[in-house]
């Protein structure tokens, strides 16, 4: 079985994108920008032998705020920049109650299944309380990235970036 680190997308890879108070994805190609520092640390991760995979819930879709065809050129990106495994995103809003979404764990449960991932060998980065109660009901080590909107929210071990996530993570490996 192998280990995993599952990667939020918007506060973890790329950057939030701040909406009057309510930090959200990108919702255009053109907004959407990497954060500093990841191409090294997913390529660390990746020496480290971790599967590296992107989980993002992306409800602008369902609201007509985001084009699928948007979404998709973000996705492209990330796959040419950064040595990514795979990229799961739920296109669903919270009203579709649907099990992809987090803070449910089925985009994790389907990444491992695909992947043949041992959950409880694996770890979730991410920055909000969904992605950790995601992470715990999928029964993997949770890593939250500090920001000024989920002061509060406890996980595992906290991070200031992805940087000192990954540092934590292969820290623990020897």
């Amino acid at each position: 079985m192998k280990r995993a680190v599952f990667l939020d997308r918007d506060g973890v890879i790329a950057e939030v994108i701040d909406r009057g108070g309510r930090p959200g994805g990108a919702r255009s190609f053109d907004e959407f920008k990497l954060l500093p520092g990841v191409r090294k640390a997913v390529a660390r991760l990746k020496e480290a032998g971790f599967l590296a995979i992107v989980v993002t819930n992306q409800p602008d879709i369902a609201r007509g705020l985001l084009s699928s065809q948007d979404l998709e050129r973000m996705h492209d990106l990330l796959r040419q920049e950064l040595r990514l495994d795979d990229i799961l995103s739920c296109p669903h809003d919270n009203a579709d109650n649907c099990s992809c979404r987090k803070p449910r764990p089925g985009l994790l449960l389907r990444a491992a299944k695909k992947w043949e991932i041992d959950l409880a060998r694996s770890v979730i980065v991410g920055d909000r309380e969904s992605d950790v109660q995601a992470g715990r009901s999928a029964d993997c080590e949770t890593i939250l990235i500090d920001a000024p909107y989920n002061r509060g929210v406890e996980a595992d071990h906290q991070a200031a970036d992805l940087s000192e996530a990954v540092t934590i993570i292969i820290g623990k490996e020897h």
